[in-house]
């Protein structure tokens, strides 16, 4: 069924330039678009650099884009004050790891931030399920986290309709943002199933036509 929420599209500055970071936002307002998601790697949790704080600190100044900041950490409760005074206005913190989850959800929206969980492809709905009344949105990985242009993963489409079932059974109002192999076949699949909350990075900025692509994929 489709989202109560209106569809929107957050381009991951993963896969824009990373020599001009401040170009890649550009693209994103220029497109007319809202959010910008940041895709935060520690080289432990995923096998993969991205950037820390500063960067996105540095970044902040130039743009009016609502920073949505997911944090692939094996400790993210020990950078929330780093990445609040950095900028980012939500916060989605992973549920494999072990660190006291409901906590830091909670400590991050007393500091005014929006916050949510985040699977990985083969993490069980039911390890999210207790967190999900202190969710501003939910987060589901559609590729294993790490890296870029890797193909999406159809085995989670069923977890996406759990998530939005339990949205409607329980009263909750989060969004449901999928991130991974996001393009114009996989958004639609998404979608339909109750997802309102689209990350793409490759299939955006090398769009030929990115008006285009946005149109189809939030229609």
């Amino acid at each position: 069924m489709p989202s109560p929420h209106p569809t929107l599209l957050a381009p991951s500055i993963l896969a824009g330039d990373h020599a001009n970071l401040r170009s890649s936002l550009k693209t994103i307002e220029d497109a007319a678009l809202e959010w910008v998601h940041l895709d935060i790697m520690d080289g432990h949790f995923v096998p993969n650099l991205s950037f820390g704080p500063q960067t996105i600190k540095a970044m902040r100044p130039d743009s009016t884009l609502f920073f949505d900041v997911h944090l692939m950490l094996d400790n993210p409760h020990l950078y929330i004050d780093a990445f609040l005074d950095a900028g980012a206005q939500q916060i989605t913190i992973h549920v494999e790891p072990d660190y006291p989850v409901a906590d830091t959800l909670a400590y991050i929206k007393s500091k005014g931030c929006k916050c949510g969980v985040v699977l990985n492809p083969d993490t069980p709905a039911e390890d999210a399920k207790e967190f999900l009344s202190a969710c501003d949105i939910v987060l589901l990985m559609t590729v294993q986290p790490g890296f870029g242009g890797q193909s999406f993963r159809h085995d989670v489409l069923p977890k996406i309709e759990q998530f939005d079932r339990w949205r409607k059974e329980l009263g909750l109002d989060y969004r449901l943002e999928i991130d991974g192999g996001v393009d114009l076949e996989t958004a639609p699949l998404c979608t339909q199933r109750g997802a309102d909350t689209l990350v793409a990075g490759t299939a955006f900025f090398k769009a030929t036509d990115p008006a285009a692509f946005i149109q189809s994929v939030t229609a």
